[in-house]
């Protein structure tokens, strides 16, 4: 399987996921875009483009002993792919226990029950609702068990739920937002007899003929043609991956966080914006406060920052503000801040766009805080 969504030699000779693999499949009820991205610590900044496009997350979990374990323990990818899923807007997770045909697994419910139960403390701290948003099913993708269709009993006894297919389908989907202007992030571009670049319509709706406004270069272009899949369409609604063909614009003016909008109301750009962020956990004793640079990950940008101001510590069992403004703050603390960028970037307020209103921050490699957008400059402003 893995032959078919890596695709570049450098997946197929490590055998595992670097850049973000796009497929598409269709069950009786729904069309679906997988986007595979890479579980491996070295390549999180691909999978936090991933994972900012979905509207579910399927955390595949090998069962083999050992493996669970690793990827579980303080510091290991499972629990970084948590908290990232969650702070991109990633609100229903299926669980997936991987490899239960495994010798040393053999279908065992104890194994299954036993990582259930570390993972379920796991995910309500990292505020999933996991009654409502969160389902665990076992599989096993090498046989193709309980993918497309349920598990025969003599294989499975104990497992009397659905099947990966049916799970899906009955996810519910986020409301759609079609009636505020168009911002559809890029995540990448081409040339192909023209400028194409690709993205996820987070709100809004794109329609052949359309004239929009790339942001922050404020550049204008022509839709000349959409598609969905491998389909040309004459429009696409939010919640669409599409690739979208546009006149009046150079490929090598736009980079990967440019967002497509509407010309009566672009997105705001801006070097510098008002932020509440959640501290995670700090390395190598740093302390947290004004100077302290980081990288910023949001929608599909990613860029150097620095934390210019720290305005007011939150209390987190009352989140009032306290009242003494902080020096510093350690881990677990909640602050609001002032972050400056290096490059202008296309952000909006979390209580506007929630998507293009959350973030995360990393350093060396590691996720340091998760964040949402309160406030922007008032000149932030777009003519």
């Amino acid at each position: 399987m893995a032959y078919i969504m890596d695709t570049n030699e450098e997946e197929r000779a490590k055998g595992k996921t670097v850049e973000v693999g796009r497929a598409h499949f269709e069950t009786e009820t729904t069309r679906f875009t997988i986007l595979d991205a890479p579980g491996h610590k070295s390549y999180v900044p691909n999978m936090i483009t991933g994972a900012s496009q979905a509207d579910i997350g399927v955390l595949v979990i090998s069962a083999r002993r050992g493996e669970f374990e690793t990827g579980y323990e303080r510091g290991g990818q499972t629990r970084e792919h948590v908290q990232l899923a969650k702070t991109l807007g990633v609100s229903k997770l299926l669980v997936v226990v991987n490899k239960m045909d495994d010798p040393t697994v053999g279908w065992s419910k104890e194994r299954y029950d036993e990582i259930q139960s570390k993972m379920i403390p796991f995910l309500k701290s990292s505020q999933y609702n996991v009654k409502k948003d969160v389902q665990f099913l076992p599989i096993s993708a090498l046989l193709g068990s309980n993918m497309k269709d349920r598990l025969e009993e003599g294989i499975c006894p104990w497992w009397d739920g659905p099947c990966l297919f049916e799970a899906l389908d009955a996810v519910e989907v986020p409301h759609r937002d079609l009636e505020s202007p168009l911002r559809m992030p890029t995540i990448d571009k081409f040339k192909d007899l023209g400028t194409v670049v690709m993205g996820k319509i987070e709100s809004g709706s794109i329609c052949e003929g359309d004239n929009l406004l790339m942001m922050p270069n404020k550049a204008a272009a022509k839709v000349v043609s959409v598609f969905c899949d491998e389909d040309r369409v004459r429009y696409a609604d939010p919640g669409e991956n599409v690739r979208v063909k546009l006149s009046g614009i150079e490929e090598e003016d736009i980079l990967s966080g440019f967002v497509l909008c509407s010309v009566e109301k672009p997105i705001p750009a801006v070097t510098e914006f008002v932020a509440q962020l959640q501290i995670l956990e700090l390395f190598d004793n740093a302390i947290f406060t004004a100077g302290y640079k980081a990288v910023l990950h949001i929608h599909a940008i990613v860029e150097e920052c620095e934390i210019v101001e720290l305005m007011q510590q939150i209390d987190p069992k009352t989140k009032k503000p306290m009242k003494k403004k902080p020096l510093f703050v350690k881990n677990g603390a909640i602050v609001l801040c002032r972050i400056q960028v290096n490059n202008t970037i296309c952000i909006e307020k979390f209580s506007d766009f929630t998507q293009l209103g959350r973030f995360t921050l990393r350093t060396e490699g590691k996720t340091v805080a998760v964040g949402k957008v309160t406030a922007l400059p008032t000149v932030a402003n777009n003519a």
